[in-house]
């Protein structure tokens, strides 16, 4: 035997287990605690739902409302909300220790497009044969990110070796 299918939201009209309800009318105003019939009743003659707003109460809330109206503008609350919301992304910039200064202002110029779009930058310094005998060289290159966008950006992990790697995040402001 299949089980009924489960209701998500508040219980509505004949769903209410309470016997006595506080009652809000459809203007907004206290009705008073009355009996549960008398206040399906007064939906009733409204022509709307009986919806039980708080249920842990000792005298549970009820509001005379259209129910499929009151739906209808929670979900366009949260479609609204979740528009809002700005997911963060990782962007990632690869350097090598020996870069140009033209070079370096065009990759400066995009890390600066990725800060003002809200987005965290990964910047990779990649090591290749002889230029792994001088991490120095690529950690002065690191601080002198670090020192370009100190104003717009914060550093969220440190410069540090990876394998043939130094990989430095920073984060917005």
């Amino acid at each position: 035997m299949q089980a009924p299918p489960v209701k998500d939201g508040p219980p509505i009209n004949q769903e209410i287990r309470a016997t006595r309800v506080l009652l809000i009318d459809q203007n907004g105003e206290k009705q008073g605690v009355m009996p549960l019939s008398a206040a399906l009743e007064a939906a009733e003659e409204a022509g709307l739902d009986l919806v039980q707003i708080v249920a842990n109460a000792e005298t549970p809330v009820c509001k005379i409302l259209d129910y499929g109206k009151h739906r209808f503008q929670e979900q366009k609350k949260k479609a609204e909300a979740r528009k809002r919301q700005k997911i963060v992304e990782l962007k990632e910039i690869k350097l090598r220790p020996n870069i140009d200064t033209h070079d370096y202002e065009v990759k400066a110029k995009a890390m600066h497009r990725f800060f003002d779009e809200g987005d965290k930058v990964k910047v990779t310094l990649r090591f290749r044969g002889r230029e792994m005998a001088h991490p120095e060289l690529g950690m002065k290159l690191l601080n002198k990110v670090q020192a370009d966008f100190d104003e717009v950006a914060k550093v969220e992990y440190a410069p540090r070796m990876e394998g043939r790697q130094m990989i430095m995040i920073l984060a917005p402001r």
